[in-house]
């Protein structure tokens, strides 16, 4: 439990692109299904350069939030964790806070 603690810790609040790479890990992918993915679902306002992407993976899949689902055809696929599913759950508990704060102050702005 403190292992989980402490990735919470390091990874809440989150990055959008730690965030869009993990929901995007909920089905498995390889760099570029990453970077496409999350283009389409931002309507092209993040971009997700390669050097980004692995360079997140990279620190994910040591922090155990992904792990490699087949590296058998030239690309390697990675995939969510149980582990960074409840790190990703935390992080849209968080938003939906901060989001349900906004639109109740909302006529103030």
């Amino acid at each position: 439990m403190k292992e989980l603690e402490k990735l919470l810790k390091s990874y809440i609040p989150m990055t959008e692109t730690a965030f869009y790479i993990l929901l995007a890990l909920t089905e498995p992918r390889h760099g570029y299904g990453i970077t496409k993915f999350v283009a389409e679902l931002t309507e092209n306002r993040i971009k997700l350069g390669s050097g980004t992407v692995y360079g997140t993976l990279t620190k994910m899949q040591k922090d155990g939030l992904i792990e490699i689902y087949d590296d058998t055809d030239k690309k390697i696929v990675y995939n969510i964790t149980d582990t960074g599913r409840q790190v990703l759950r935390t992080e849209v508990q968080r938003i939906k806070l901060l989001y349900g704060n906004a639109v109740s102050q909302e006529d103030k702005i």
